[in-house]
């Protein structure tokens, strides 16, 4: 275990150094804090973004225990902004649901690659694979590589965002006696703009696991909050949101609640190109 949390504290320094070597480089760009804040809400944007998103999904089981996933997901463009790729690397605290108290197990979960090809169009939209590499182990895995397509669409009209991003992996390779996956992720999100780099916000992450019992496939939450980008040191964006989701479907044993805060600290080319 003291393993397993030294790794973690320097999984997420190495991020945390590469974040303000990247401040270092930065000077004063012409983007306002309206115009990033409708960036960050956009999965496609030509921009490197860096979001630290904390889950906590709670009341599992008789004694409603917690488990906790802090989603590192660097999101990085190529191309002109043409090919973006999103790697997530979840840092997974698992409680004993057979208790009051305890911890299972903590560390690297399953990482996840996206990569999207969004081609110049009317339309914001991308398409490309999604793979889930098995480096969570048997507890906090599933040891099957898999494999899948993955899309997403939106439209920025105004100050709103409507948008949605699915996929769907299936399992190629891995341990033989682990079960087999064929999972569905479904995140619809809408934002409003309330101007000085407020706005209000709902994304919730539909799930349905195709291998469960026809009872047990989903998790459908239903919630939203919002946000605020704000310029830290007077440079960097940084985006701070909160929602809190309440699943109105869920299996028998899943949770009843999620609370997700996010940090992200946007790079936009403006401040890597030295404009001012």
């Amino acid at each position: 275990m003291m393993l397993k949390i030294q790794f973690n504290e320097r999984f997420c320094r190495v991020w945390l150094v590469s974040i303000f070597f990247l401040v270092g480089l930065m000077v004063h760009g012409q983007q306002t804090k309206e115009e990033l804040s409708q960036q960050a809400a956009n999965p496609l944007a030509d921009l490197m973004s860096f979001p630290f998103q904390n889950n906590l999904n709670m009341n599992y089981g008789e004694f409603n225990r917690n488990l906790n996933v802090l989603n590192i997901q660097p999101v990085l463009p190529f191309a002109d902004g043409r090919i973006i790729t999103r790697t997530i690397f979840p840092i997974v605290s698992i409680p004993d649901f057979g208790s009051e108290s305890g911890n299972l197990s903590s560390g690297l979960g399953d990482i996840v690659f996206t990569a999207f090809y969004s081609p110049e169009s009317k339309t914001t939209w991308g398409i490309g694979p999604v793979v889930e590499i098995p480096s969570g182990g048997a507890i906090r895995g599933t040891q099957k590589w898999s494999i899948g397509p993955s899309f997403v669409v939106l439209m920025q009209p105004g100050d709103w965002t409507f948008g949605l991003l699915a996929n769907n992996t299936w399992s190629i390779a891995g341990k033989d006696e682990r079960e087999d996956v064929n999972h569905m992720l479904l995140n619809l999100f809408i934002v409003r703009q309330l101007g000085d780099g407020w706005y209000v916000n709902s994304a919730p992450i539909i799930t349905a696991d195709w291998q469960a019992d026809s009872g047990d496939q989903w998790i459908v939450p239903l919630g939203g909050g919002g946000g605020k980008l704000v310029m830290l040191g007077g440079k960097l964006p940084v985006n701070l949101q909160t929602q809190l989701y309440y699943n109105i479907v869920r299996p028998d044993f899943g949770p009843e609640w999620q609370w997700r805060f996010q940090v992200q600290f946007l790079i936009p080319k403006s401040i890597l190109s030295g404009k001012k």
